[in-house]
């Protein structure tokens, strides 16, 4: 029963839609209907201004942190936290806030594990950033990060994580298909470009 209580504090958790409430508050806007349409940091920071995307980013991270880091202490089964940091990314992606839509989930997957494999997940930030400075395009960034997570789970010793890593991977891809095709078409829009 213990275990249903955690599902569903870091399912609702995962589900706010902080950069929803950071572009309506702030700026006056339902970033659903601007820009990518998107709820996440970047769609925010592209029509709030830097700052703006930089709040939403760090909620983010912080609502995949949060519950998997208070898990943690609660127990140490790998199945149990694994399920929970599953829960929190899950409701980032089909929030009950947004009817069941959401956001890519690449930073609150960033805040799971920051709380359970730091190591592995700062390199795999590395090479994210590293991306999308080359290539001026988030997506790929996000896309690289997604592929980096498992292998250097594993490399890094967090061999535990290495499952929950794989469903990410899977997961970030589905949530990137548009991206993916735009990608795949040369119509992807580019950080470094000004709509």
């Amino acid at each position: 029963m213990l275990w249903i209580f955690w599902l569903v504090f870091a399912y609702f958790l995962g589900s706010i839609p902080f950069g929803l409430f950071i572009g309506k508050i702030c700026c006056n806007l339902d970033i659903r209907t601007e820009g990518s349409k998107s709820t996440g940091a970047t769609n925010v920071a592209r029509l709030c201004g830097f700052k703006y995307g930089v709040a939403a980013l760090v909620l983010d991270v912080a609502k995949g942190f949060v519950p998997v880091l208070m898990a943690c202490q609660y127990s140490h089964n790998w199945v149990f936290i694994s399920l929970v940091a599953a829960a929190a990314v899950l409701g980032h992606v089909f929030s009950i806030f947004l009817d069941m839509k959401g956001g890519k989930a690449v930073a609150t997957t960033i805040g799971v594990f920051l709380a359970l494999a730091p190591v592995a997940t700062i390199y795999s930030i590395i090479l994210l950033l590293a991306v999308i400075g080359l290539s001026g395009f988030v997506s790929m960034g996000s896309l690289t990060f997604a592929v980096a997570l498992p292998f250097f789970s594993l490399v890094t010793g967090s061999i535990g994580m290495v499952p929950l890593a794989c469903g990410m991977t899977l997961l970030l891809f589905w949530t990137h298909r548009e991206n993916i095709r735009r990608l795949a078409k040369g119509e992807e829009n580019s950080w470094k470009k000004k709509k």
